[in-house]
């Protein structure tokens, strides 16, 4: 097979010297390989499988496990630093939890490096995290209208207050709690803008229940990395 362009999502340790490690790459998708010898002293593996690390990757075999048999940089490891940081290795557990493996996507491996480079050069992670996420929800087939009420049919106005409902949409409603939001907050929604602080913290929110489904109950360990480090919670 020729050679991929690839990222590091995760590694641990398998068996003595190997590693067991979860890759993103452009074609494949996701997928698990073993690094053979690559926590060995002398492993060239061992610098280059790090997370945030474009790399060019080749594996072999035809079961759920794949060997790895050639990994180089493909460019310089992406600069990111404390809550950046802390925000690429949620990205990659998202990505690790919600997308089924060996699903060609080559718009989720763009999706990815778009939001790695913004991690790195935007003072603000969060817009950057917002956007990512409203990308993962449309490639994971969430298909919720933002811009009509789900019980009327009728254009979702500025104003007004709408209230989700999973599996149906947003619904026009006089309740205010944690599932409600302004029909400017939608509208912004579809068009992924996350300028405005309030926006962008309604967004936050959304996607916390959206997402909710696909993780499960099983808490994010990044997130509890957050909470250690003191930094800020996803």
């Amino acid at each position: 097979m020729d050679l991929q362009r690839g990222f590091v999502l995760h590694r641990r340790p398998y068996s003595e010297t190997s590693l067991l490690v979860d890759l993103l790459t452009e074609e494949t998708g996701r997928l698990t390989v073993i690094a053979k010898g690559a926590r060995a002293k002398r492993s060239a593996w061992k610098s280059v499988l790090q997370p945030f690390t474009p790399l060019l990757l080749r594996w072999s075999g035809k079961g759920a496990l794949k060997t790895l048999t050639k990994a180089e940089p493909a460019a310089i490891t992406l600069p990111l630093q404390q809550t950046a940081l802390y925000s690429g290795f949620y990205v990659n557990e998202l990505i690790t939890r919600v997308i089924e493996p060996e699903t060609a996507n080559p718009q989720l491996f763009q999706h990815y490096l778009q939001c790695l480079t913004g991690l790195a050069t935007q003072p603000q992670v969060e817009p950057t995290l917002r956007l990512f996420e409203f990308h993962l929800l449309k490639i994971l087939g969430y298909g919720i209208d933002f811009t009509h009420c789900a019980g009327s049919g009728k254009a979702v106005e500025a104003d007004m207050t709408y209230r989700y409902r999973e599996e149906k949409g947003f619904i026009a409603s006089l309740i205010k709690d944690n599932l409600t939001f302004y029909g400017r907050e939608l509208l912004a929604f579809e068009q992924t803008q996350f300028d405005e602080p309030a926006v962008l913290s309604a967004a936050k929110r959304f996607t916390r229940i959206a997402l909710k489904p696909y993780l499960g109950d099983k808490p994010l360990k990044s997130r509890e990395l957050f909470t250690q480090h003191s930094l800020y919670s996803k």
